[in-house]
């Protein structure tokens, strides 16, 4: 073995060691989740996971692999394609006094079961007067790739920020994912928990040890001084590689993810604006009514209240059509690191002349192969 290989596996030891003395290790998002879920099962036997495919070899991409076999078919199951139904059992189920965590394998399918989710889930605590509550988390999955097409690459978190009652989580990374699911299994109120199928095969550190990460707390996920850029969901890794196009100009982007949609930490939001005096939004969805709408305007009427500058802001997200299956034309539909880089630039120049960047967009797309 080569002297610079034998260096770098001395290096990876002693990283790995430092690591394990601080207790966190490198993960998948997926076993992130997985992990979440198995911990909070063994500490409280209320909780159970359900939904279409739960039991499949293949468990939901492996967030659910070998759960059957530890906690028994009463605890892990699948249903049948019947999601009103199975939400209105999770719902009643809540209700009872259990923690369910009920699965939606794409996020399109839950518009048939608003009704349960919007009139009852939603409502239930404020109807009652308190004496009901609804501790219910709604996993669904997002995302791109294989050309998903109209009907299986949605994301409509804005339809479910519009809802009192409602909690919306959208982590972007490992670790959030652990803390943030085993907050929500925790928490009395209906979460609806947003998975993207690209995040499921990136690494972070997680801790061994259960952690809640609290809900409604906002990431600062790379600091900067030119430009705010507050990325959801998978947009948060466009985000980040766009950062190092930007630098390359000499422009340093703070990049911010919400993790948490509703209620969306507007204070750590405000800081970055104050600091850099421009707002770049990047959803992970369409734009007229939607998330970057609603952060735009809190900005707004924060700065008006307390007599602040406006800062120069712009947004972006899916083009306003149907998601195409194509592959040229999904590349289009898509914000990606290049585009969020050129709109950041032009913010920043104030220059209308469009900036030609080099290299290509490292992406995990490409390299997506589907769950099987």
């Amino acid at each position: 073995m080569s002297t610079l290989a034998n260096s770098k596996n001395a290096l990876i030891t002693e990283t790995n060691q430092q690591n394990a003395a601080e207790g966190v290790r490198l993960i998948r998002y997926v076993d992130a989740l997985r992990e979440a879920f198995e911990q909070e099962m063994e500490r409280d036997e209320r909780v159970f996971i359900f939904g279409l495919d739960v039991d499949d070899h293949k468990g939901i991409q492996g967030s659910t692999l070998g759960l059957q076999e530890k906690f028994g078919k009463d605890r892990v199951f699948g249903t049948p394609l019947s999601e009103d139904a199975m939400t209105g059992v999770a719902i009643g189920a809540a209700m009872a006094g259990l923690r369910p965590i009920h699965v939606h394998i794409r996020m399109d399918f839950m518009l048939l079961c608003m009704n349960q989710l919007v009139n009852m889930a939603a409502k239930a605590h404020y109807m009652y007067n308190g004496q009901v509550s609804v501790p219910l988390v709604v996993r669904t999955m997002i995302g791109r790739s294989w050309g998903q097409g109209g009907q299986h690459s949605q994301a409509l978190h804005s339809l479910f920020m519009h809802i009192p009652g409602l909690k919306v989580v959208a982590p972007s990374n490992a670790n959030d994912a652990k803390g943030c699911m085993i907050a929500a299994i925790r928490d009395n109120n209906p979460v609806i928990f947003i998975e993207h199928r690209l995040l499921y095969a990136v690494d972070g550190y997680v801790p061994y040890q259960s952690f809640e990460q609290p809900l409604g707390k906002a990431r600062v996920m790379q600091e900067g001084d030119d430009i705010t850029i507050i990325a959801i969901s998978h947009m948060v890794m466009e985000a980040l590689r766009a950062k190092k196009h930007l630098e390359t100009v000499g422009i340093t982007a703070e990049i911010i993810d919400p993790i948490t949609l509703w209620p969306l930490d507007m204070d750590t939001i405000m800081q970055s604006v104050a600091k850099t005096g421009k707002l770049l939004i990047v959803d992970n969805a369409w734009l007229p009514c939607g998330a970057s709408s609603e952060i735009m305007t809190k900005v707004y009427e924060h700065c008006m209240e307390h007599n602040l500058s406006i800062p120069r802001m712009a947004r972006m997200g899916f083009a306003f059509t149907t998601c195409p299956t194509t592959k040229p034309l999904e590349n289009a539909f898509y914000p990606d690191s290049k585009t969020i880089a050129t709109r950041a630039h032009a913010l920043v120049k104030q220059s209308a002349e469009a900036w030609e960047i080099q290299g290509n967009a490292e992406t995990e797309i490409d390299a997506f192969r589907g769950p099987f």
